[in-house]
């Protein structure tokens, strides 16, 4: 079945640029975007890490659970927290009102863009290291992604053009 859904949905690894690509490709789609991260902000009332360091990292999934399932947008790309993934009924919201994309980006870029790992406020096991983060997350990514983009040695204004050409070849955007 083919389906022409309205919303551009970016999946991956803390990281992966979800954010920072995300504005660029709704400029350059002509679409709005949202950070689900900033719903989860506002939602609670609180930051991810205050969520996570009080009442843990299986609270702070549960209320992205939720914030996921609340998604009601068109036309607005969507980055969503890395750990998006986790929520099976909120990923399969996501896939009827949006395409997934996961930005696939390689462990040793990761390593070198994430400075504020331990604070940063994701949802992650006490201990757990952003390898076996990675190492855990990388089926569901797949799992749930429409399209899959390689990041490697991309600028983001070629990840944002590699997505929409991605997209219109599997007919997922006009």
């Amino acid at each position: 079945m083919i389906r022409t859904p309205s919303n551009i949905v970016l999946i991956g690894m803390p990281g992966s640029g979800k954010s920072a690509i995300g504005v660029i490709l709704a400029k350059m789609a002509s679409m709005d975007f949202i950070d689900t991260d900033s719903l989860i902000r506002m939602s609670a009332g609180r930051t991810l890490q205050d969520i996570v360091d009080k009442d843990g990292h299986m609270a702070l999934r549960r209320v992205e659970e939720q914030v996921l399932l609340d998604v009601d947008y068109q036309h607005h790309v969507i980055a969503t927290g890395g750990s998006a993934v986790y929520s099976e009924a909120g990923m399969e919201h996501l896939k009827e009102i949006g395409a997934i994309v996961f930005l696939h980006v390689d462990l040793d870029t990761l390593k070198s863009r994430i400075h504020d790992y331990e604070t940063r406020g994701l949802a992650k096991a006490p201990n757990q290291t952003l390898e076996d983060l990675f190492n855990e997350r990388a089926a569901l990514y797949t799992r749930y992604a429409d399209v899959t983009v390689e990041c490697a040695g991309l600028e983001q204004e070629e990840v944002c053009s590699a997505i929409l050409a991605e997209l219109r070849q599997r007919k997922l955007y006009p």
